[in-house]
């Protein structure tokens, strides 16, 4: 116990000493997380309005879970402007013994124009300002002052001296997204996102050197039909924060249920894989309005064998609400002597 507690300790410690390597939150599902991804996904589905959900769940075999969770809503056309889009993001993260709490409250303005006559070329950009508040619980923590050389006492004091327990930020995120239909059977999407660009300060010690790295995302998606029923869909994602780095690529397979006036059903499966860390599989369904997603990390880098090779369960949730707008059509009517 004395052991598992010191090696808490370290690692909490490092948090504070390395604050500068912090990461964002990010999802397995990063489609069905459309803001997170880009802050140019703003507005860029076929409705008026635009509801997600997303949770993820990890590391539940190895200490308290990790939990994320996330809502936004996002409008098409807003104020009659056309191609004006904005959006509303909440973000919920808590980490670990010492209850690491990540709060998020982000607004999203974006502007898209299509290239060409056909619209089949469209290019969008969007700005990400934002609020973040990070919190740490020291109460729950051990340290080895606590110690009395035979067992833990936590009457005894921890000989600690921390400054503060959060910090509250202003931040900012940038993306560029391109779509592409070469023809009814071939859709491309290509997309770069830029966040933390103001580099806000991380420090709970008040160190002014400690700042927030920036993290750039690219990624990238096609649609391709291979039958009228059978689509595969590949897609990647790079992404880079400071040091870090990640890799990610797979490919879904979407089945054709029913599509007619009103109605849309289909079946989703795939695999993908996140370079030095972990593969997954996921399952989808749209159901009309409704999108659904789940996923299943299996974790395979060096943290494995305290794993046991279980990494995060992930659930997504779209609706996308669609306001009838019936045109009125003015006519003559011509009396019955004329």
């Amino acid at each position: 116990m004395m052991t598992r507690n010191c090696i808490m300790y370290l690692v909490v410690s490092c948090w504070f000493v390395m604050g500068a390597n912090s990461q964002d939150l990010h999802y397995s599902l990063f489609d069905m997380s459309p803001l997170n991804l880009n802050p140019a996904n703003v507005g860029q589905f076929d409705g008026n309005y635009r509801f997600v959900g997303n949770h993820r769940h990890q590391w539940k075999a190895v200490t308290l879970p990790y939990s994320t969770y996330s809502a936004a809503i996002d409008a098409n056309d807003i104020l009659n402007c056309n191609n004006v889009h904005t959006g509303l993001q909440i973000n919920q993260d808590r980490a670990g013994d010492s209850r690491f709490n990540t709060f998020m409250v982000n607004t999203s303005v974006g502007y898209s124009k299509s290239i060409n006559a056909d619209s089949s070329l469209v290019l969008s950009a969007a700005l990400l300002p934002g609020i973040t508040n990070r919190s740490i619980d020291y109460s729950a923590l051990r340290f080895d002052a606590q110690y009395n050389g035979w067992s833990y006492n936590s009457a005894l004091d921890n000989t600690e001296n921390f400054q503060r327990e959060s910090r509250t930020y202003f931040n900012l995120g940038s993306g560029f997204l391109a779509q592409y239909k070469l023809d009814d059977k071939k859709s491309f999407r290509l997309g770069v996102g830029l966040f933390n660009l103001t580099r806000p300060k991380q420090s709970f010690f008040n160190e002014d050197a400690i700042k927030l790295d920036m993290r750039w995302v690219v990624h990238g998606s096609a649609d391709l039909l291979l039958s009228e029923k059978i689509a595969v869909i590949p897609g990647f994602l790079l992404m880079g924060q400071g040091t870090y780095r990640e890799t990610l690529f797979g490919s879904k397979i979407r089945y054709l249920l029913q599509d007619m006036r009103g109605v849309y059903r289909a079946l989703y499966g795939g695999a993908f894989y996140r370079n030095k860390d972990a593969g997954y599989l996921m399952l989808g369904m749209d159901y009309d309005n409704w999108k659904f997603g789940l996923s299943y990390d299996i974790n395979l880098s060096s943290l494995r064998p305290a794993s046991n090779g279980r990494g995060a369960l992930e659930l997504a949730l779209i609706y996308v609400l669609k306001i009838y707008d019936p045109k009125i059509i003015k006519r003559r009517i011509c009396r019955d002597f004329m």
